[in-house]
């Protein structure tokens, strides 16, 4: 039985054999309609979710399966005091597999060491999120053609972002990626990445501080929020919060066929203005994050 806790549990040739059941899948969703006849998907999440939850469900639906689960810890028996361990035992005896989203670090990984069904990593805490990470992959690969040859800016909160931390260990494994970071002083990722994955894989990055400064050069574009609550004082964030809100006039200095991923919610760092632009393609992220999940549940399951 194998669950996912990080897109690092799977190889490159297991993410391509993903992918493309994920292309066949969005090709022609008729043939997987009935896949999971039977089957009930647990959605434990601990923490309130919008995108990640209704993704997961909508994949499972798609496939003919069920869903059951609770949508934050008050409506589950975690407000009486019950672990994590007792609730996936008990869990694993109403369905096939189960997505859980937890604020603790490494709470799904305990419960995939007591679970009798495949459990997947929905979130935990600002550790891992692998199916945002599986979405953003096969973004790339789906638009691009491939996964390769390509510079790729992070922008924003790069110190904190989850999403922007397992992007950077999964991408590294792929042939002449080239990092541009762009974030403010304050919020650089963390000097473990730089050194032990960045430098120590020999891969090629620049650090800068303004986003006019990235955007010829760039290929993807994956925006991230920068959030008040992580500076020392409000004239800091006032100084950089303009340098990080994309707007038509900084898309001026990108190529043509720039695209623009953002793990979402965003707040103010894409003007509207941006959505419009045939670059951006955020929305139809969201879109193909079903279909990776579709895909991901059924090699779990073990049906495709």
């Amino acid at each position: 039985m194998q669950h996912l806790m990080s897109p690092m549990d799977m190889t490159v040739d297991e993410l391509e054999d993903l992918m493309r059941l994920a292309e066949s899948i969005e090709s022609d969703p008729a043939k997987y309609a009935h896949a999971c006849d039977g089957r009930i998907l647990a959605t434990c999440f601990y923490e309130p979710s919008t995108r990640t939850r209704l993704s997961f469900e909508s994949a499972m639906l798609r496939l003919g399966g069920q869903v059951l689960g609770f949508a934050d810890a008050d409506s589950s028996s975690a407000a009486k005091g019950e672990s994590v361990s007792d609730t996936i035992r008990i869990v694993s005896s109403y369905a096939d597999i189960c997505a859980m989203r937890h604020p603790k670090e490494g709470a799904p990984l305990v419960a995939s060491s007591r679970s009798l069904i495949p459990v997947i990593n929905a979130g935990d805490g600002g550790h891992e999120h692998p199916t945002q990470t599986l979405t953003d992959l096969y973004t790339i690969h789906s638009l691009k053609g491939g996964i390769g040859h390509l510079t790729i800016g992070l922008c924003g909160d790069l110190k904190f972002g989850r999403t922007v931390h397992s992007l950077i260990n999964a991408l590294v494994r792929y042939p002449d990626i080239t990092f541009v970071l762009i974030s403010p002083e304050e919020l650089k990722i963390p000097s473990y990445l730089r050194e032990d994955v960045l430098m120590a894989n020999h891969i090629p990055f620049t650090e800068v501080e303004k986003l006019e400064d990235a955007m010829p050069d760039l290929d993807i574009l994956y925006m991230t929020r920068v959030q008040k609550e992580r500076f020392f004082n409000e004239e800091d964030y006032l100084r950089m919060k303009g340098f990080y809100i994309l707007d038509k006039e900084k898309l001026t200095l990108a190529k043509e066929d720039m695209l623009i991923l953002h793990p979402l919610p965003r707040v103010n760092e894409i003007s509207v203005e941006v959505d419009d632009d045939p670059r951006a393609v955020y929305f139809k992220q969201a879109k193909k994050g079903v279909f990776i999940r579709q895909a991901l549940i059924l090699r779990l399951l073990e049906i495709a």
